[in-house]
């Protein structure tokens, strides 16, 4: 499988909840964060699990988070939880 296409599939998923509270611990670390979703989404609709994928980000140990939508755009707004601390539209 092409990293291409690999990346397109879920690595796995995590309630809402976990989703939640792994959004709002990297608000809290990450200076700008909250500005960034602020400026950037629109709120999720409520579901019991959310996907989660691996960062594409090369070295990256870190995992895809659902932070909301994209304002301008058909997407889900992600957020890495690992070093490179990138935000990425799935």
């Amino acid at each position: 499988m092409t990293s291409n296409v690999g990346q397109s599939y879920p690595y796995t998923s995590e309630t809402e909840p976990d989703r939640a509270a792994r959004i709002g611990a990297l608000v809290g670390e990450r200076e700008g964060l909250s500005d960034t979703l602020t400026a950037e989404t629109t709120p999720l609709d409520a579901n019991d699990r959310w996907w989660v994928w691996k960062c594409p980000t090369p070295a990256c140990p870190g995992l895809l988070h659902v932070a909301g939508y994209a304002i301008d755009k058909h997407a889900l707004f992600v957020v890495c939880d690992g070093t490179c601390a990138k935000t990425f539209l799935r």
